[in-house]
């Protein structure tokens, strides 16, 4: 092998380099004509390490994330890493034909700062030590033009959505896909600000909007206007799909537009989030003129559905949590939260209600199931509207409930079972309630225990009536 003429080569080629791009490809190209071996330029841009050229295998891999893998160790330690055994290296990463030997080595700039790695694989015998010197003063030279061509390239529109859309998919509240989403808008646009308005009974509000403070003039003019002219907007938009601005609206006729140009609204991208009422509107502004590239629009088209799609999936999230966590039928909560408050429980001041609805079992011999459940319904929010706040009912059974109260004393817990009786009588039908204040070494389940044995009693005795378990 003769190192001087292979870097005399690359030297040529790297003069001759437009582009960053230009100049990785030369890079690769030469050395493919030297050595049979799996070559590859990786560069930072933005949060990876993206795989700029490459050569000699038939997969490889677009990115990079920084840290993960030899290449990653290599960037971030600025060292070249030499791998003659892949089975005994942690970081090696396999992806196609087997691996001899590995030699990885950082692109750095002019002031010798990584701005990337150069990565040459061998699937059969090679001299590392003959190869290393020369695969580092490649790595150097071409980081050194890389640098004078103005730096890695820039991260593509393409890639800002996709970043952005793994972004909103790990959003974990409606607030998080909202403010992603807008923030993701301006990117993606290139233009100054974007907010995102959402249907409302008296019209449309601002649910989200960029948050930089050079952002906000125009969005808190286009919040100051009229209900009437934003819904007008909003509905344009639901029904007809995203459109945008093709000039300074001075030169065009914006007729049906004059709210937002008088508020200083020159360019302007506008994008249907989710159908009809139920989703809103995202809008992409900028006080300045120019004309949009309509390629930019349908990746903002993708934003929005991609947003839509998040919020949907947290809105079936946090209804499968609240089926999960309370009652369907009257919507009090249910076992699982009763055990979490039963451990909750305070001795001396926790008092546990246990409470059975009368004959419950006549209702549904008698009118039907159906009349039951409105038997419950009824009885269930007039037994929580007599709580006080802080109060909980749980609804344990069929027609079993469990108050659980925070009281002073045995004396507060029966006078709170005496408003429950007369809240239900007052929807027709009574209960018995067995009342139990927890004690200081008592289990919560043995205070549930006695509080459900003091009801029975009051069964015993011919029901509508409360009992204090001793």
């Amino acid at each position: 092998m003769n190192h001087s003429h292979i870097i005399a080569d690359v030297t040529r080629r790297l003069r001759s380099a437009a582009s960053a791009v230009d100049a990785c490809d030369g890079c690769v190209e030469v050395l493919g004509e030297h050595t049979n071996a799996l070559i590859a330029t990786l560069l930072h841009v933005h949060d990876r390490l993206r795989c700029v050229a490459a050569t000699g295998s038939w997969q490889v891999f677009s990115a990079v994330l920084l840290g993960r893998g030899v290449v990653g160790r290599v960037y971030a330690s600025g060292k070249t890493a030499v791998v003659v055994d892949p089975d005994d290296e942690a970081d090696f990463i396999r992806l196609g034909p087997d691996i001899a030997a590995e030699i990885c080595a950082p692109i750095t700039d002019r002031a010798g700062q990584p701005v990337g790695a150069l990565n040459v694989e061998w699937t059969g015998p090679v001299d590392v030590a003959e190869w290393q010197p020369v695969i580092e003063e490649i790595a150097r030279l071409l980081g050194a033009r890389v640098d004078e061509l103005g730096g890695p390239p820039a991260e593509s529109v393409g890639e800002k959505l996709l970043r952005y859309s793994l972004s909103l998919s790990t959003a974990t509240t409606e607030a998080e896909v909202l403010t992603r989403c807008v923030e993701a808008a301006r990117d993606i646009s290139g233009l100054s600000s974007a907010v995102l308005l959402g249907f409302a009974p008296d019209g449309v509000v601002v649910r989200a909007s960029s948050p930089r403070p050079l952002d906000r003039p125009i969005i808190d003019r286009l919040a100051k206007l009229d209900h009437e002219s934003l819904l007008d907007l909003a509905e344009r938009v639901g029904r007809h799909g995203a459109s945008f601005t093709l000039g300074d609206p001075d030169d065009f006729d914006s007729h049906g537009y004059e709210a937002l140009t008088t508020v200083g609204v020159r360019t302007m991208i506008s994008t249907p989030v989710g159908p009809g009422a139920a989703g809103g509107v995202l809008l992409t502004l900028d006080d300045t003129t120019s004309r949009p590239d309509p390629a930019r629009v349908s990746l903002l088209e993708l934003l929005a559905a991609q947003a839509w799609t998040c919020l949907d999936r947290i809105a079936t999230l946090i209804k499968l949590h609240e089926r999960a966590s309370s009652d369907p039928l009257t919507g009090l909560r249910h076992q699982g939260p009763f055990g979490e408050r039963l451990a909750e429980a305070t001795p001396g001041k926790t008092a546990l209600l246990a409470i059975d609805v009368d004959l419950f079992k006549v209702i549904n011999d008698t009118y039907g199931h159906a009349a039951g459940d409105r038997a419950l319904v009824d009885l269930a929010k007039a037994l929580a509207a007599t709580l006080r706040l802080g109060d909980e009912l749980y609804r344990v059974g069929g027609d079993e409930f469990v108050a659980v109260v925070d009281v002073p004393s045995a004396g507060e817990a029966l006078a709170v079972a005496d408003r429950l009786i007369a809240a239900a009588r007052r929807t027709g039908r009574t209960i018995s309630i067995g009342v139990a204040l927890r004690g200081e070494a008592e289990t919560a389940e043995d205070t549930l225990h006695r509080a459900d044995t003091a009801l029975y009693q009051v069964k015993r005795q011919g029901r509508d009536g409360i009992k204090l378990a001793r």
